[in-house]
């Protein structure tokens, strides 16, 4: 049988879900499950996902959503399909842009506004570790006591999230259940029938796009399987498999040269030269 919803963790499910004004409720409220109390959003504006460096010999930043609240809090949302090498790195790298962006001619006192980097991710980063599905980091101290709290990141190893439906116990749990499991559902499960997943279920149902859509999401349910599917089994593999051999495979099923940029972090003309 046939899927009734698209899948979340493709690029056209996730921005469908999460990056368009007619679901910025169910992002707002999903990020606020996540944040503390003083940096909770009532309103968010979207911005320009795509960052440029200050010349063109720096690398640029494609995030799938970026957006700032109303007090001006800036938020990088990323859904990772697979495990990339430097993961933590290029969240890091990413983090850079928003706060590169407040600085102001002349006279600036230095001021910054918070900045979170929040990732879903489809894999396990840090299986050779005590593995956590969620992982919140800040700048601390020797001691452990917060040193700056304006760079913050939000790691979700979303393999790791094994509740079931009689589990479930915080809203947050809900957003969870709902996004790992999105895909499979044929109808509303109780648990979840409530306003705003009502909406979630509303916006994913794949009868409810139009042709157009409907090409879009089988185009970027295909491109999310090939990337999963080379970039797990070239991890399987050991690190023999190489970045450049991920890259050429990803090239030889004709995934596009930007999509094989960003999941690589290799640049485009590295990836020409293949």
């Amino acid at each position: 049988m046939s899927a009734k919803y698209f899948n979340p963790y493709t690029d056209f499910g996730f921005k469908k879900l999460f990056g368009e004004e007619g679901s910025k409720d169910l992002l707002i409220d999903f990020l606020n499950q996540l944040l503390p109390i003083h940096h909770q959003i009532q309103e968010l504006t979207f911005k320009n996902p795509e960052n440029l460096a200050d010349t063109i010999a720096e690398r640029k930043a494609i995030f799938d959503i970026y957006c700032e609240s109303k007090t001006g809090d800036k938020f990088i949302v990323e859904m990772q399909k697979a495990k990339i090498k430097h993961f933590k790195d290029r969240a890091l790298f990413y983090s850079t842009f928003p706060i590169r962006e407040q600085s102001e001619k002349g006279d600036w006192n230095f001021f910054l506004l918070p900045v979170y980097f929040i990732a879903i991710l489809d894999f396990e980063y840090d299986e050779n570790t005590t593995s956590k599905f969620r992982r919140d980091v800040c700048l601390k101290d020797q001691d452990g006591d917060i040193f700056f709290d304006k760079l913050n990141f939000k790691f979700l190893q979303m393999p790791l999230f094994n509740k079931q439906e009689n589990e479930l116990i915080t809203h947050f749990d809900k957003w969870l259940y709902f996004l790992k499991n999105l895909e499979s559902f044929n109808h509303i499960p109780l648990i979840l029938n409530e306003p705003i997943f009502q909406k979630g279920f509303e916006i994913a149902e794949i009868s409810h796009l139009n042709v157009e859509q409907y090409e879009q999401y089988k185009k970027s349910l295909v491109q999310y399987l090939e990337v999963k599917n080379v970039f797990d089994t070239a991890f399987e593999e050991g690190e023999k498999a190489g970045i450049e051999k991920v890259a050429k495979a990803l090239k030889e099923q004709n995934i596009a040269i930007e999509i094989i940029a960003e999941s690589t972090g290799l640049s485009q003309e590295a990836i020409q030269r293949i």
